[in-house]
């Protein structure tokens, strides 16, 4: 069973963003090997935390070496080859996949920049994190093309295209 525990802070607008952040992680974890992590006994957690980009900038600095903002950071806090095994062995049947975090003032004008709603790119963003906490990347092309016909599925599944054809327009 998934958990998504969400805290939103200003300047996030008002919004239901624990449904947008549910439905984000169970489309994408639903497209992995890992799908059956959806329906698993053990209650199976992700954090989302939407805040401002100062805090963003300084997790970026503190865990990245990266002196600025980004749109979203993923920590993991199980390796992806030993997923299985920590949710099937979990000694109180909980299991932390990580935390994801997302930047306001940078979803917010990459979004305005795409011509897209913030909602929509924050479930894109939300797709994409939940990947990383499952041991995806994209830094190398082959792996980067995993990823990203995942989250293009993951996101049609949910109504929304895809987001890599708006951003070669």
């Amino acid at each position: 069973m998934l958990d998504v525990a969400l805290s939103a802070e200003e300047p996030w607008p008002d919004q239901d963003w624990d449904a947008v952040a549910t439905r984000a992680a169970r489309a994408a974890i639903g497209l992995t090997p890992h799908g059956e992590l959806l329906t698993s006994d053990a209650a199976v957690e992700i954090s989302v935390r939407l805040t401002a980009d100062d805090e963003v900038h300084q997790l970026n600095k503190q865990y990245r070496h990266k002196d600025k903002p980004t749109n979203v950071l993923s920590f993991p806090m199980v390796q992806s080859d030993l997923l299985e095994t920590v949710t099937l062995n979990s000694d109180d049947g909980e299991v932390l996949l990580g935390d994801i975090v997302l930047a306001h003032g940078v979803c917010a004008r990459e979004a305005a920049a795409r011509g897209i709603a913030l909602e929509t790119h924050a479930t894109h963003l939300i797709v994409h994190g939940t990947l990383h906490l499952l041991g995806y990347d994209h830094i190398d092309d082959g792996d980067a093309d995993k990823m990203e016909a995942i989250e293009v599925d993951a996101l049609a599944s949910l109504g929304i295209a895809d987001p890599y054809l708006i951003d070669e327009d």
